[in-house]
């Protein structure tokens, strides 16, 4: 079965690490609860596919999306109504049309123009300023929403769409102290924060001591726990692996980033997936 692509793209995106992600984890998903405090662009949710989830995160135009996706507000078809009308507006107006867009979005928050700008932005980064605002720049490229675009971004929503249909799925805008606070013996914990000293403008600030304390909850919980996080790349090794998480058991994955706002963002990764089962 090939790899479910989520119709929204985000930094740290785990397409690539799925099919390792899933060898990986040896959870029973049809009797336990998947908890995911930080949902992301839904990747590794939709591809493992348990039975009951409860997912959250803060931010809540994501979470918007896929609760409108949930309950069919939102389908391929409207979504391909939407796109083909826009696509003309944008292939005319350019520039100018797609930061109209940009501040309508900023104003009304429309699941539907959110996607306008996840898929049309600057090399399909998520960011927004400290007042909540999606900031990042157009793509430059007015005719982005080809006739073959707007199919892939569609057949992606109807592949998420039939990845919910009978699934107990709760989809929350929260802190990830509220998801971390549920789990129990014979659940799973799925842990993909935002990386320590790289851009956290996805939303809101990730300081050490937010990923201390996540590193205690994790520890604490009687649940099983898996947790994503970088390792190594030419740069650097990211210390706070053996600072916090050193008794977890560690697989290791190496994949290229092809998303992010600087060229020394898109480059060669060692991911580690941290494990207490």
């Amino acid at each position: 079965m090939s790899v479910i692509v989520p119709p929204i793209k985000c930094q740290g995106i785990k397409t690539k690490l799925v099919p390792f992600i899933e060898e990986t984890i040896n959870w029973d998903k049809q009797q336990g609860i998947w908890y995911e405090p930080f949902l992301g662009s839904g990747v590794v949710l939709f591809n493992v596919c348990p039975q009951r989830a409860v997912v959250g995160d803060r931010n809540q135009h994501i979470i918007d999306f896929y609760r409108s996706v949930q309950r069919h507000e939102i389908t391929s078809e409207s979504m391909r109504e939407y796109l083909e009308r826009e696509s003309v507006m944008l292939r005319t107006g350019g520039a100018e049309y797609y930061y109209e867009v940009r501040d309508r979005f900023n104003t009304s928050h429309s699941p539907y123009d959110f996607i306008f700008l996840n898929r049309s932005c600057f090399n399909g980064v998520m960011r927004f300023n400290r007042s909540g605002m999606f900031n990042v720049p157009f793509c430059k490229k007015p005719e982005r929403f080809s006739r073959s675009y707007i199919t892939k971004i569609c057949n992606q929503i109807d592949r998420v769409q039939a990845a919910m249909e009978g699934k107990d799925w709760e989809f929350k805008s929260c802190d990830w102290k509220e998801i971390m606070r549920a789990p129990r013996k014979g659940d799973c914990v799925y842990l993909d924060p935002p990386y320590i000293g790289r851009d956290t403008n996805y939303v809101g600030e990730w300081p050490e001591s937010e990923a201390v304390a996540l590193a205690d909850a994790a520890h604490a919980t009687q649940a099983d726990v898996y947790l994503s996080m970088w390792k190594e790349n030419k740069y650097r090794v990211n210390e706070h692996i053996e600072n916090c998480w050193s008794d977890f058991e560690c697989f290791e994955f190496s994949h290229f980033y092809h998303v992010g706002s600087k060229q020394s963002l898109r480059n060669s990764m060692i991911e580690a997936l941290l494990v207490k089962a």
